[in-house]
């Protein structure tokens, strides 16, 4: 497909599920009483509005980061959770409100931001004098696991059952409820991650012909490995911070574009960033207007949805195996 005309069509999907993010809800709130006296504009203005902002800034940093890792990884299974930064920013969060006693959105940002910062640290110490991806995703692996044991212990000594649930409701991930304060937050941090994200294009169409082949045309693979884990850690690192664990994002949206992009991950790039922020207004859009007095969970519904299409990729590729 003629690029142009993907990035356009996906541009003009982006602003169309905005908009019906705005109006969408319990409260159904027109096109008609956005600019008039309807009391009704107070709900997008305070609610919607900051909900719309982070699930399209969110989106478009795991979609792009999914497609990053792919890439970079050679593994059409590969998604943000793949290197712990996601595990050990939730770890950050949860060390927040049971060590703290916290609730202020800011301190609660600050740890998730700490620990995905650590992390980081600890991937590029575990990674760094290996240039392989194996040994990238095995440091990730490692992450990944020390930061959800050590999360599961926290929730076992949480002082009471409040604790509990409100670990519980914020790990399963939702928009619902968020302001600007956690959009000032997080927008920042997710924006300058995928701008070092769109950074390793060149570098991954180079990795398609091997690493060796890669490094003979001059590629820095430890240059590239920086890259990608400082642009994950601070697109999902922000992003955890501010909504909990919202998964699948970065594993869906890719293998829908790659059809539409073709082979070549730079390509992919872009696609996937605005695939990534129209699928997760379109999920944060549905989930208010399901049945019921509460909403569903944003990182339930996206579960609900990710891992058929996993088990999907699964035996494709199996399948394309036995031929």
């Amino acid at each position: 497909m003629n690029r142009a005309l993907l990035l356009s069509g996906l541009t003009l999907l982006v602003a169309l599920l905005f908009a019906g993010s705005l109006m969408a809800g319990k409260v159904w709130v027109p096109f008609d009483a956005w600019f008039s006296d309807d009391p009704r504009w107070w709900i997008i203005a305070e609610l919607r509005l900051p909900r719309a902002i982070l699930g399209l800034t969110i989106g478009a940093g795991l979609g792009l980061t999914g497609a990053v890792l792919q890439g970079y990884l050679r593994n059409p299974l590969a998604d943000p959770a793949v290197v712990g930064v996601s595990a050990s920013a939730a770890l950050g969060a949860v060390a927040a409100i049971v060590l703290l006693a916290a609730s202020a959105p800011l301190v609660i940002f600050g740890a998730a931001m700490l620990a995905a910062a650590g992390s980081m640290l600890l991937l590029i110490g575990l990674a760094w004098r290996a240039e392989s991806a194996v040994t990238f995703i095995l440091a990730g692996t490692v992450l990944s696991s020390l930061a959800a044991a050590l999360t599961a212990f926290l929730i076992s000594i949480a002082p009471n059952p409040f604790a509990v649930a409100e670990i519980i409701d914020w790990i399963m991930g939702a928009l619902t409820d968020r302001s600007f304060a956690e959009a000032k937050l997080a927008v920042p941090f997710v924006a300058l991650g995928c701008v070092i994200l769109l950074f390793t294009g060149r570098a991954l169409d180079a990795l398609t012909l091997g690493e060796d082949a890669a490094r003979s045309l001059g590629l820095k693979l430890q240059r590239t490995q920086l890259l990608i884990v400082l642009g994950t850690g601070l697109t999902v690192g922000a992003s955890v911070a501010v909504t909990g664990v919202v998964g699948f994002v970065g594993l869906i949206v890719p293998h829908l574009m790659r059809p539409l992009t073709g082979a070549r991950p730079s390509a992919l790039l872009l696609p996937s960033a605005l695939g990534g922020a129209a699928l997760v207004l379109a999920a944060d859009s549905l989930v208010r207007v399901g049945p019921g007095a509460t909403e569903i969970r944003l990182g339930v519904a996206m579960a609900m949805l990710g891992t058929p299409f996993f088990f999907f990729l699964l035996l494709r590729m199996r399948r394309s195996a036995w031929i």
